[in-house]
């Protein structure tokens, strides 16, 4: 048995009147076989929906076997039909994915200009809307494609079929094929800029690291509160943008879906500790293969991290939490050595209930850390255990001579390392330094110091 919903959906500056069947949320569920079920719960597709600018103003859900020709059966299809007339409303929104005969069959149903959108539609329409920088346009384009293609590809079978049927061979064929060699060579010209805007980014950690900075980003599913937490963990300082022109005065805290959608970079000083951390594009519930690949130049960033934070909404039902959590580990290849789990919206469960849900997670994830980012609780703990997990620095000492180079290094070191001491002994005119650093960068001072002469 298959769930299936559809929400029945207008765009927010628009005045069409409701159908009064369905505005309160509340599903017209039809059960075939005669099995007890639960509604479909369509919180989800719904807040989807809120987030790409549509206004819902009704539903439709029905569990039985997915009929190949209208996803639902045809009463419910035709019932979905009748309400979008009636509503006056000119989207309709599935949970699911629509096949090409699907929408075209759902089409002959519904209203003429009624639009079909299903889920990863209506997914990579919010990915469209939220899309600033260049990487991000390039990400959803060819996501776009991808959605496109085997979708174009099923349509001209569709024609040719129909084709065969009314003429001889030479009506389509050559023209359909262009259709298709068009879209992957799109796909390939992307792939190659992305790859070229990849091997950017790869050049910016490269010199980041070199600064001293230590890397860390912030991974999990969309509206788990990682920009607010991001905004709790970082300082208000300021970036040359031709280093750093992934650096925003803030990042956007809401409670709306794919807020987030390209990287937003802010610099937090952790316990001496120099740090870049980097909030990224937010994981969903049954996104295919291929959505997550467009957007690997934006997971590269958790890849390539020191530490990655993956947070998770606490406040989840457990099955869900658990679902999530281990989704999540798999985009990040698992890689648990790198990776502290952030149990955000403590204040949203009683003490009970959190400690089930940490318990229930404790087979998946390992000593996660539980914060509430609106009430900055656990949030210096968490400072903690970022210091404890980053890569361990070194310590090292310096005896160089009082001189204008030897100022000079003294400052690259306060600007790269965390200066533990500076003192001038005197019984001499020597300078010593003793100072934590990346290795890389405790190397580059020794260099440096080995320059200067007396």
């Amino acid at each position: 048995m298959q769930s299936g919903s559809a929400i029945i959906a207008q765009r927010m500056d628009s005045g069409a009147a409701t159908d009064g069947t369905a505005d309160d949320g509340t599903a017209d569920d039809e059960n075939m076989g005669g099995e007890t079920t639960t509604p479909r719960d369509t919180a989800e597709i719904r807040a989807l929906a809120d987030a790409a600018g549509y206004d819902v103003v009704g539903e439709v859900t029905q569990t039985r076997v997915e009929d190949s020709k209208y996803q639902f059966g045809r009463g419910k299809a035709e019932t979905l039909a009748e309400r979008v007339k009636t509503s006056d409303a000119r989207n309709v929104i599935f949970d699911n994915p629509l096949s090409p005969q699907q929408t075209y069959e759902l089409g002959q149903l519904c209203p003429d200009e009624t639009q079909l959108i299903d889920r990863y539609r209506l997914v990579l329409e919010i990915f469209s809307q939220q899309a600033g920088t260049r990487r991000a346009k390039l990400q959803v384009e060819l996501a776009q494609l991808q959605y496109e293609l085997p979708r174009v590809q099923a349509e001209i079978r569709l024609e040719k079929e129909v084709a065969n049927e009314r003429r001889s061979r030479n009506g389509l064929g050559e023209k359909e094929d262009r259709r298709i060699t068009d879209i992957k060579d799109r796909i390939d010209r992307i792939k190659s800029k992305l790859d070229s805007l990849s091997d950017v980014g790869d050049q910016r950690r490269e010199k980041r690291r070199e600064q001293g900075f230590d890397l860390v980003a912030l991974a999990g599913y969309t509206n788990a509160g990682k920009s607010t937490l991001l905004r709790r963990l970082a300082d208000e300082m300021a970036f040359d943008s031709d280093t750093h022109d992934d650096l925003h005065e803030s990042a956007a805290a809401e409670d709306r879906l794919f807020k987030t959608l390209e990287t937003t970079t802010r610099r937090a000083e952790i316990q001496g500790r120099r740090t870049l951390i980097t909030d990224t594009v937010g994981f969903i519930s049954d996104l295919p293969h291929w959505l997550v690949e467009s957007f690997e130049t934006t997971l590269t960033e958790t890849y390539e991290a020191d530490l990655v934070l993956l947070v998770a909404d606490v406040s989840d039902p457990l099955p869900e939490l658990r679902e999530k959590l281990q989704t999540s580990l798999d985009l990040l290849d698992g890689d648990a050595e790198r990776i502290v789990t952030v149990l955000n919206k403590a204040d949203c469960v009683s003490g009970e209930k959190l400690d089930e849900r940490v318990s229930g997670v404790s087979d998946l994830v390992s000593n996660p850390v539980v914060v509430s980012t609106t009430e900055n609780d656990g949030i210096d703990a968490l400072r903690e255990r970022i210091v404890d997990e980053l890569p361990e620095w070194q310590t090292d000492r310096l005896t160089l001579p009082n001189t204008s180079e030897t100022m000079s290094l003294l400052s690259w070191l306060y600007d790269h390392a965390r200066v533990e001491a500076v003192w001038y002994p005197s019984e001499s005119e020597d300078v010593v330094v003793e100072f934590a650093a990346d290795p890389a960068i405790a190397e580059r001072a020794t260099v440096k110091a080995d320059t200067i002469s007396a």
